[in-house]
C-alpha cells in the first residue's frame, strides 16, 4: 500500500531548518537549503535557520572549509524555545543536527530529517572504516524521525535495504533564469570542451574524468583539499576555481559536455544545472545520475566513462533543456513543506 499523506502545514507556517551544512561551504546541499529557504519565504512562511554561522566552530580535520559548532546542545535549544515553530527539519547529522535531535526527543516533539549526502562513501574514500558501522549510526538518528527525505528513488531504494524507514522522495529543482543556454565562446580551447563542477575531493572521483584519454579540453570548477594535487598531476586541464551564480552558469553553458565521475552523490544537483543550459552528461550508471539522467536523451550513462562522453556529444541540447525547465524549485519545495511534520500546538 502506498504511505499515507502526512499532516499539512497551514499558510504562514514557522519552521526550523537545522543544519551543519552553510555558507562559505559551496556544495549541493547548501544550494538546495538557500533555494528552498527562498522559496518558503516567498510562499509566505517564516523561516529560522540553525546554521554555524552563529556558534564557535572548529574545522572538519581534512577539510577546512568545513567548519562544526563547538558544544551548541543549550543555544540551539534556547532558539527552538523562543521560535515556538509549527515543524522542524533536521537536514543534517552533525553537532546542530544532533542538538535539535536532542531536543526534539526530549521534548516528544516530532520532526523530520534529511539524507542529503553519502558520508559512510566518503568516510570510507579516506580511512578504511566499514561502511556498515556508518550505516549503522545513520540508521539510528533518522530511526527517530517522522519522515526521512530523500532526492531520489534509487537512494530511497538504497536505504530501505540498509533498514532505513519512513522514506520519503524530495527531488530538487533548476533556476532555469540563471541556468539557461549561453555564449560557446567564453571558454577558449580545443573542443569538444568537457566540463566538471563541483567539490576538488577525493570522494567526487575526478581522476576518472581527468585520466580520460579524449581530444578537447577539460576545465574543473570548483575547489577542495585535492585541488593542488590534482593541478600538478592534470597540467592539461584548466582549473577555474569556484564559481557563483551567472558567472558559473556561463562557464557551464560554454562547456559541449557535463562529465560526472562521482559514485557516491546522491543527486548532483550540478547536471541538472547543465542541462538547462543545454549541456548533456556524461555519468556512470550510479545512484545520482540514474534518477537525474533521461539515458540516450539528456545524456548518456555508461561504466566506460569515455563512451559516456562521446555518446552524449551526439545529443541534442533542446531535448536537455526542454527537461530541466519541467523541475521548478517551486513545485520542490512544495513536496518539502507536505512532508514535514507538524508540531501540535498544544505543545507550544
Amino acid at each position: 500500500m502506498p504511505p499515507e499523506s502526512p499532516p499539512s502545514l497551514g499558510d504562514g507556517a514557522k519552521i526550523v531548518i537545522v543544519t551543519d551544512a552553510w555558507h562559505p561551504q559551496v556544495n549541493g546541499v547548501v544550494r538546495t537549503l538557500s533555494t528552498t529557504t527562498a522559496e518558503l519565504q516567498d510562499m509566505g512562511h517564516a523561516v529560522e535557520l540553525i546554521t554555524p554561522e552563529t556558534f564557535t566552530t572548529l574545522p572538519l580535520p581534512g577539510y577546512a572549509s568545513i567548519r562544526l559548532a563547538v558544544m551548541p546542545g543549550r543555544e540551539v535549544a534556547r532558539r527552538l524555545d523562543a521560535f515556538s515553530p509549527d515543524a522542524i527539519h533536521i537536514a543534517t547529522e552533525g553537532p546542530l543536527g544532533q542538538a535539535a535531535h536532542r531536543y526534539c526527543r526530549q521534548r516528544g516533539l516530532p520532526f523530520t530529517t534529511a539524507f542529503h549526502t553519502q558520508f559512510p562513501e566518503y568516510i570510507r574514500a579516506r580511512m578504511p572504516l566499514p561502511l556498515d558501522w556508518s550505516y549503522a549510526y545513520l540508521r539510528r538518528f533518522h530511526a527517530h524521525a517522522e519522515r526521512t527525505l530523500v532526492p531520489t528513488p534509487s537512494q530511497r531504494d538504497a536505504l530501505a535495504a540498509r533498514g532505513f524507514r519512513h522514506l520519503r522522495i524530495w527531488p530538487r529543482g533548476v533556476d532555469t533564469r540563471v541556468f539557461k543556454p549561453g555564449d560557446k565562446g567564453f571558454l577558449a580551447g580545443e573542443r569538444p570542451l568537457m566540463i566538471n563542477v563541483g567539490r576538488v575531493a577525493v570522494e567526487k572521483n575526478l581522476e576518472a574524468f581527468l585520466s580520460l584519454d579524449l581530444p578537447g579540453s577539460k576545465v574543473v570548477v570548483g575547489d577542495g583539499p585535492d585541488r593542488a594535487r590534482l593541478e600538478k598531476r592534470f597540467p592539461q586541464a584548466l582549473f577555474v576555481g569556484e564559481k557563483f551564480g551567472d558567472e558559473l552558469a556561463r562557464h557551464v553553458a560554454a562547456a559541449d559536455v557535463m562529465v560526472f565521475p562521482s559514485l557516491t552523490d546522491t543527486f548532483g544537483l550540478v547536471m541538472l544545472e547543465a542541462m538547462a543550459c543545454g549541456v548533456p552528461v556524461a555519468a556512470f550508471p550510479v545512484t545520482g545520475p540514474v534518477d537525474v539522467v533521461q539515458n540516450g536523451r539528456t545524456g548518456v550513462l555508461d561504466s566506460d566513462l569515455a563512451a559516456a562522453v562521446r555518446g552524449a556529444l551526439r545529443l541534442d541540447p533542446a531535448d536537455c533543456v526542454a527537461y530541466a525547465r519541467a523541475h521548478s524549485w517551486r513545485r520542490c519545495t512544495q513536496t518539502f513543506v507536505a512532508n514535514l511534520a507538524p508540531i501540535p500546538r498544544l505543545v507550544h
